[in-house]
């Protein structure tokens, strides 16, 4: 599909995507800051663990608010959500800085149950004939923007700025950068309310599949959770003794491997989807092994760069396979339902990826190499039966 094709609300979605796209590197600098500040990577998953507890029980309720109101609002409130986190991170100095750090993270997490509103967005927006072919371009956007990004912040955070309090101002930067995002989306995306909801006719709610997808959720959630981006951040700052550059070199590796896994990705064939999401899962075990072995820092690029491909390229055939189980008219409930599950699973994991840590510092990939081969498998049996 050439970008000339792609509806105009659909393209001002994606360039939304790539504008928030250079913020996510406080996603690696959070867990690096508190490392930083005398947290062991024990702690580290014990404070993860300790803010997935308290946000459990929201993530069904947003999903039902925001099946009666205008999703878009909902997308808005999650800009607002993570500028008041980030600037809370700024601003976690002195005797109040655990207080800050805990609160900031627990707002944090309030954002991201609103997250299902994205995926319910997309399947509103995007074109329902369409879907794998325009979820290359969705892909590929926002990891250009975090190719170019990535590594000037990472050098100078690495090795210009290096102190705790430069991260803090860069947190507060990317707080206060929130004005930006949330008056894009107030100006430039269309709304997506309830009544623009149409249900399709003759649809009918395939439930022994939906818990075939769900199952396969649940493989998929231990097997990434288990080696969380603080695993990394632990292995190549303070085992490899490297620095946030070199953790952003990899960032950057790997979306160069995304977007190439888009282009990949275009020429699989539809019916061979479920064929596709089992190769992913097999890539996904090799990088797993490769980094289980405590591979030196250039190999754990290469892996990670094979971990990134491998999830693009099978992404746009799970998304549509889930956007085809769901109902329109109740996208974002389901999609709250399936997160909330989601977090069920993943509530412990964090710590029990601290935990492994502690003993070896790339255990957690162990755990989840075991958890990519189940899924792959399972997958194939899926593609069999079907």
């Amino acid at each position: 599909m050439r970008w000339s094709e792609i509806p105009r609300e659909a393209k001002a979605y994606m360039l939304y995507h790539t504008l928030i796209a250079p913020g996510l590197i406080v996603w690696i600098l959070f867990p690096l800051y508190l490392m930083k500040t005398g947290y062991s990577i024990l702690e580290v998953g014990a404070f993860f663990t300790a803010v997935n507890i308290a946000a459990i029980p929201l993530t069904y309720l947003f999903g039902r608010l925001f099946n009666r109101w205008d999703i878009k609002k909902g997308l808005i409130a999650i800009d607002i959500l993570d500028g008041i986190a980030y600037v809370m991170y700024g601003l976690s100095s002195g005797a109040i800085s655990s207080l800050m750090l805990f609160g900031g993270r627990a707002v944090e997490k309030l954002s991201t149950l609103l997250y299902p509103l994205y995926r319910a967005y997309e399947q509103i927006i995007y074109p329902e004939d369409e879907y794998e072919e325009i979820f290359a371009w969705h892909l590929r956007l926002p990891e250009i923007s975090r190719l170019i990004t990535f590594p000037i912040m990472g050098y100078l955070l690495g090795y210009v700025y290096t102190e705790p309090g430069h991260y803090r101002l860069t947190f507060l930067f990317f707080g206060l950068f929130s004005v930006v995002t949330v008056t894009y989306l107030w100006l430039f995306l269309p709304s997506a309310g309830k009544e623009e909801r149409i249900s399709p006719e003759g649809f009918t709610f395939k439930a022994g599949e939906f818990k075939r997808l769900l199952a396969f959720e649940t493989l998929l959630t231990l097997a990434w959770e288990l080696a969380p981006e603080f695993v990394l951040i632990n292995y190549v700052v303070f085992v490899l003794h490297k620095t946030v550059f070199e953790v952003t070199l990899i960032a950057v590796a790997s979306s160069l491997a995304s977007i190439i896994g888009t282009y990949a990705s275009e020429r699989i064939p539809k019916e061979k989807g479920f064929q596709a999401i089992s190769l992913g899962m097999f890539l996904n075990s090799f990088y797993a092994l490769v980094m289980a072995l405590a591979p030196p820092f250039w190999l754990a690029l290469v892996a990670y760069a094979i971990e990134s491909f491998s999830g693009v390229f099978w992404f746009p055939f799970y998304r549509s396979w889930m956007f085809r189980l769901i109902p329109m008219e109740k996208a974002s409930e389901l999609h709250a339902a399936i997160s909330s599950y989601r977090r069920v699973i993943g509530l412990v994991t964090p710590l029990v990826a601290g935990a492994l840590a502690s003993i070896h510092p790339t255990l957690p990939y162990g755990a989840s190499l075991l958890g990519f081969i189940v899924a792959g498998l399972f997958l194939l049996w899926i593609a069999k039966g079907r």
